[in-house]
């Protein structure tokens, strides 16, 4: 699987999830569709969504419920042009404009893809294992809550963890959020932090994803400097942007 395919891919799954076709990402303009349900959508979005914002770098995709909210998620991007969109204080003025269907920015995050030419092999530390769903049962802990999500555990498809001992130090998993793409997150434990575990971890999952046949994918608050750093030191380069709205939960 070459860079240009695993664009691909993920272009076209952003398509699916926004409601538009997966040229409206690189048109290099403002783009606006309508939310609505499909089957084949990342499992843990919501669908239809309120509004979203998402960028590839090249323009931005609006996906709102309705075609006012779309108008004024128009309205807001023209007023703060990429890459003032994604940030405050331009978010301000957003949520202003959606304040009257009580809703607001809500979340925010960057996502990687892997250059394959550039996962490194990278040494552990400590004893690495391969693990599959079998092993994850005992794994639903505080302290694996980045490599795995209890309510979504049908999701949980493959591991790689690092053993001082028998005890389980570093973990990271992946899961099936849609068909052709996997996300990967990771867990180290605080003692064992800045060993090189989570890069080792994180690197050889990738390989064994790409291996399936599977794009593995990473997401990271901007503001998480150590994650970032992670993604980077394993290949994976800033993909797109993701920015939701969502009305309020009270």
């Amino acid at each position: 699987m070459t860079t240009k395919d695993i664009r691909r891919i993920a272009l076209e799954q952003s398509a699916i999830d926004a409601g538009c076709r997966p040229e409206d990402f690189t048109a290099g303009e403002i783009r606006t569709c309508i939310s609505r349900p499909h089957p084949d959508a990342r499992k843990y979005l919501k669908l239809p969504l309120f509004c979203d914002f998402v960028s590839y770098g090249t323009g931005i995709v609006i996906s709102a419920c309705t075609e006012k909210i779309a108008a004024l998620g128009q309205q807001y991007v023209e007023e703060h042009p990429y890459p003032n969109t994604f940030e405050t204080p331009s978010l301000h003025r957003l949520t202003e404009l959606f304040a009257p269907w009580n809703a607001k920015p809500y979340y925010m995050a960057e996502y990687f893809l892997p250059d394959p030419d550039r996962i490194p092999d990278l040494p552990c530390p400590y004893p690495t294992k391969l693990l599959t769903p079998v092993d994850f049962t005992d794994l639903y802990r505080p302290e694996w809550s980045n490599a795995l999500v209890e309510k979504r555990k049908e999701l949980d498809r493959l591991g790689v963890g690092a053993y001082d001992g028998d005890t389980l130090i570093g973990f990271a998993a992946c899961s099936a959020d849609c068909d052709t793409m996997w996300q990967i997150g990771i867990d180290v434990l605080p003692a064992y932090r800045r060993m090189g575990i989570a890069e080792a971890l994180t690197s050889r999952l990738a390989k064994e994803i790409l291996a399936l046949g599977k794009v593995p994918f990473y997401c990271a608050a901007w503001s998480n400097i150590g994650s970032v750093r992670n993604a980077i030191a394993c290949g994976f380069r800033p993909a797109w942007v993701h920015l939701t709205c969502l009305r309020s939960r009270n």
